[in-house]
């Protein structure tokens, strides 16, 4: 483990209390600042050592590996999709696919570290408030480290099928009154009076999870930057993580290149998306953000401001696609590559489509989409856009008849 200490992002202010995750001088969000010195003495070639996954990177984690809770999160396939860059014009594109994590997202690379580092603590209860993936992920880490595990819900606004897998690892889902931000200060309150360990995306040890995609893209690459990583973006701090991991590689003199980092978000969700558009430095939230992309479909996205420093410091992008084109590149991912992602996930090949169409993305560019989450999350939206299963007679003619035709 190396050094560290937990800073203000907006101030630089370090917090020492563990259980704050907003700074208490300006109020700005937290982020972990790592002493590296130690790892600069290393060579790349040294994490190979270790498994792949997210914890080979662990002299750039702020958690002890003898307190590590693991369900084997990382290590996840970067495909040369050579079919589809065939289809949209860049040759040297790549999928990282998330979602085949052990609960199905990419959240799982955030909750490793944040359960891991809740055990150092000491915590007995975790807790986040969720509809979706963090839940997944939080409970069944919750569940593997032996701790309990409260999940907050707005009241009525919850398709039970998302809390699925939430309550199989043994979650206390937690349905009380108001909307998603009355969720969030409920569980707030509880860590402030540490009554248990909040894991939200405020949670500055989660990014450092999550900035392990970015390890095994350059470690699957053979120690090779890409000259562009797509993500979608919904609360921003995927992109986020990237970007630091970046400036960690770049800090101990590993990389020179940094790619540029490229965010995609929903036409009916893009508030960064819209101030990059402006050349504003900071977002203004959207009241009713509305997509099928429902994993962002998020108007007042946490890390927005921290998604835009990554976005102009590396040269990169910000643009938006519609439900139209997410479903399109969806049933392409699958058509051409055979790769099932949920519809967030396929913002980011559609934007790969969308910005080589217009130019941004030169046909010669190494890209890597990240994919965040499996298909098999939102399988409603998968049925209700492809074919239905075809009436057959049971002869060999009639099934000739029905596979001759287009």
């Amino acid at each position: 483990m190396a050094n560290h200490k937990v800073v203000c992002w907006m101030c630089g202010a370090e917090v020492k209390d563990p259980y704050v995750n907003l700074c208490p001088k300006c109020g700005g969000l937290l982020t972990v600042k790592m002493d590296l010195s130690e790892v600069s003495e290393m060579n790349p070639e040294d994490l190979r050592k270790t498994q792949i996954g997210v914890w080979r990177y662990a002299p750039f984690m702020p958690v002890d590996p003898a307190n590590k809770v693991s369900i084997q999160e990382g290590g996840t396939p970067l495909y040369k999709t050579e079919a589809l860059g065939a289809e949209v014009g860049v040759p040297n594109a790549y999928v990282k696919f998330e979602g085949l994590n052990p609960t199905g997202s990419f959240k799982d690379r955030g909750m490793t570290i944040g359960v891991s580092h809740a055990k150092e603590l000491g915590a007995k209860i975790v807790g986040c408030a969720s509809t979706g993936n963090t839940s997944a992920a939080l409970s069944a880490y919750a569940s593997k480290a032996g701790m309990k595990c409260a999940v907050f819900l707005p009241s009525g606004k919850v398709a039970m099928g998302k809390l699925a897998q939430a309550l199989f690892f043994g979650a206390k889902v937690l349905s009380g009154g108001g909307d998603f931000d009355d969720a969030l200060t409920l569980a707030r309150k509880m860590s402030e009076e540490k009554k248990l360990y909040l894991l939200n995306s405020i949670n500055p040890y989660r990014p450092e999870g999550q900035k392990s995609v970015l390890f095994e893209i350059w470690d699957q690459l053979g120690f090779k930057m890409p000259d562009r990583v797509i993500l979608p973006v919904g609360n921003a701090a995927n992109i986020w993580a990237v970007y630091k991991a970046c400036m960690e590689l770049k800090e101990i003199g590993w990389i020179d290149k940094i790619p540029k980092l490229t965010g995609i978000q929903a036409a009916g969700a893009s508030p960064v998306a819209k101030a990059f558009e402006e050349g504003a430095m900071d977002f203004v939230p959207e009241g009713n953000p509305e997509t099928v992309a429902t994993a962002i479909r998020i108007g007042n996205p946490v890390s927005g401001k921290k998604a835009l420093k990554a976005i102009y410091d590396t040269k990169g992008y910000a643009t938006t696609v519609t439900d139209e084109e997410i479903i399109k590149a969806q049933l392409l991912l699958g058509r051409k590559e055979g790769v099932c992602v949920e519809p967030a996930s396929a913002a980011s090949v559609a934007g790969l489509k969308k910005l080589r169409e217009q130019g941004v993305i030169d046909k010669d560019e190494t890209v890597a989409c990240i994919c965040t989450g499996n298909g098999l999350k939102d399988p409603d939206t998968i049925l209700a856009n492809v074919p239905k299963p075809i009436p057959c007679q049971n002869s060999v003619k009639d099934v000739e008849r029905i596979l001759s035709e287009n």
